[in-house]
């Protein structure tokens, strides 16, 4: 009856936007779908689609969460209007503050997890 869905937008549901835009969009998701799950670039278009698609505010017994994360936020791409530029921008925005804040948790296993110690 209900669709499996995520609290947040979930880095499975990442594939699935590839199409949804432009070329410089699809080369995004095919460099990030190579990397780990929490790698930095990852978790930057993570927080980049969580903050598109307004997860924060989606309840688990929504219309939007009973469609899917991935519906949501294919929805969500379509719907944009700015550019793909500006769309990438958010991107990079989205990973200076992941950067950022794993400097802030430096230490912490969470920071070794975005930024691993080398072996």
């Amino acid at each position: 009856m209900y669709t499996n869905n995520d609290i947040l937008f979930p880095h499975s549901a990442i594939a699935d936007l590839r199409d949804e835009r432009g070329p410089a969009w699809a080369a995004l998701i095919d460099e990030i779908l190579q990397l780990p799950e929490t790698h930095e670039r990852t978790l930057a278009l993570m927080l980049t689609m969580i903050r598109l698609n307004g997860c924060m505010s989606c309840e688990t017994d929504s219309f939007r969460a009973m469609r899917g994360c991935d519906n949501c936020a294919m929805q969500t791409l379509k719907r944009y209007k700015p550019k793909d530029e500006k769309l990438l921008q958010l991107y990079e925005k989205a990973l200076a503050d992941v950067r950022k804040y794993a400097i802030e948790q430096s230490g912490t296993p969470l920071a070794d997890l975005i930024f691993p110690k080398p072996e």
